[in-house]
């Protein structure tokens, strides 16, 4: 009987958790009408839009508000370190320096491969940026043990390749390539498939890759996505967000 109610009390509670982060969630969005009527892939209702804008060498920004990051146009990679928070916000604009922090919602507590909300990505500027994107963390190593000399960083083998290509360019669901990483994480020569903040990788973060690509726009809608499994990190992310006009 006291093992029947434990199962249930615990039950209950990753109810009540998944129920808090969703009302967090939804709170941090934005009341904006996106995509309705413009056909441009995005879905419709609140959202929270996030900018990651490539500056010039020699250029100077306003980092101090709005929901942007600011990257090199050309060379050196940008770390930009995710932190598990209750709603989305920049934490550190400036990515000149080599890194930035962007604070996100746990997408996925339990890791069953679909999302509490979903990331849209378009790439807008002058035509012919690109930018690669990929999500990492850091792999304890074979002993299991954080802050060891045998960690090492882990990326995944979903790599969010972007670019800017001429004429209208669409919004398009990405939340397999910036929510999860696929890697082998456990060294067995399979592939797992871990969500952001999972407790098996520490220190996640997106690489940002950047090749001349002026801007990337990224919106969080309160929508959830279903990721393909493991061993199938080039499948398709199916979603249950509503698009109008599209």
């Amino acid at each position: 009987m006291d093992v029947a109610c434990d199962m249930i009390s615990q039950n209950h509670m990753k109810k009540t958790i998944a129920l808090v982060s969703a009302l967090a969630i939804a709170a941090s969005m934005v009341p904006t009408i996106a995509g309705a009527g413009t056909g441009n892939g995005a879905p419709s209702g609140a959202h929270y839009n996030l900018n990651i804008i490539g500056v010039p060498k020699g250029k100077t920004a306003d980092m101090t508000s709005g929901n942007r990051i600011f990257v090199k146009l050309w060379g050196t990679d940008t770390k930009i370190m995710l932190q598990e928070g209750d709603d989305f916000q920049v934490l550190d604009a400036n990515g000149t320096d080599g890194t930035a922090k962007f604070q996100l919602p746990n997408p996925d507590p339990n890791n069953t491969g679909t999302t509490m909300y979903s990331v849209f990505a378009r790439a807008l500027g002058k035509p012919g940026g690109k930018a690669d994107m990929t999500t990492c963390a850091t792999n304890p190593g074979s002993d299991g043990v954080f802050g060891t000399t045998d960690d090492y960083e882990e990326c995944s083998v979903a790599v969010l390749h972007l670019e800017r290509t001429k004429g209208k360019q669409s919004f398009e669901n990405v939340s397999k390539e910036l929510l999860y990483i696929y890697a082998d994480i456990d060294e067995d020569g399979d592939l797992e498939r871990v969500s952001l903040f999972d407790e098996s990788l520490q220190g996640y973060f997106w690489d940002y890759d950047n090749n001349g690509l002026k801007l990337v726009q990224l919106r969080f809608y309160e929508c959830s996505s279903t990721v393909p499994a493991a061993d199938d990190p080039e499948g398709a992310t199916t979603d249950t967000c509503e698009r109008t006009g599209n």
